[in-house]
């Protein structure tokens, strides 16, 4: 595993408490009980940057890290499983909206959903919106230390098929499997060429 240098920068709700979009972004999302938080302490090399919480739909807010010089992860409240009333679901995805709809150095999102669920309602209009708006969406499948590779291979095939996403790919952040492919991904194919893109300009 690769050791990078996380910085928590800020949490934020509104757009004016956003941190200066001075790196471009990736959105990790999905349902409060995916792992989420543990995906990214695995991408930190295994620091505690995120909280992990028995409670699913722990977080609230968008917390904003850099890593090392060259992006920022976002991570997003979960949506689903968490307890929480609906105003406050109503609120969480007004801010998500907020954000993807203002930030105009966010250049992909992460949707982590666990290898044993189906791709669902909730999925499809996360991954809606985010086409909507040109913001480029891989799929991470998680917790995959707990099935064989029968079943991995099932699960991937399933939800390409039902996502019509193309990248998608098996992950443990438990085992550390697939977390340095998964960064070298993205890093790759969204922060580079905005990286060139912007250089250009």
């Amino acid at each position: 595993m690769k050791k990078h240098k996380f910085v928590f920068l800020k949490s934020a709700v509104f757009p004016k408490d956003y941190p200066e979009p001075t790196r471009f972004e990736v959105v990790v999302a999905g349902r409060s009980n995916a792992g989420k938080s543990s995906f990214i302490n695995a991408l930190a090399g295994g620091q505690k940057i995120a909280k992990v919480s028995q409670m699913p739909g722990k977080t609230t807010l968008l917390n904003f890290f850099d890593v090392d010089e060259n992006y920022r992860l976002v991570d997003t409240p979960g949506y689903g499983f968490s307890k929480r009333g609906g105003d406050e679901q109503a609120s969480w995805q007004q801010m998500l909206e907020n954000y993807f709809s203002l930030r105009d150095n966010l250049c992909g999102a992460l949707l982590l959903v666990d290898y044993k669920r189906d791709w669902e309602e909730d999925e499809e209009l996360f991954c809606s919106f985010a086409r909507k708006i040109g913001v480029p969406v891989a799929v991470l499948l998680t917790k995959i230390d707990r099935g064989n590779n029968k079943d991995i291979q099932a699960a991937l095939k399933k939800i390409k098929s039902q996502s019509r996403i193309h990248d998608v790919f098996p992950i443990s952040a438990e085992g550390k499997v697939g977390i340095d492919q998964m960064e070298e991904f993205f890093f790759n194919n969204w922060i580079k060429p905005a990286l060139k893109g912007d250089s250009e300009r």
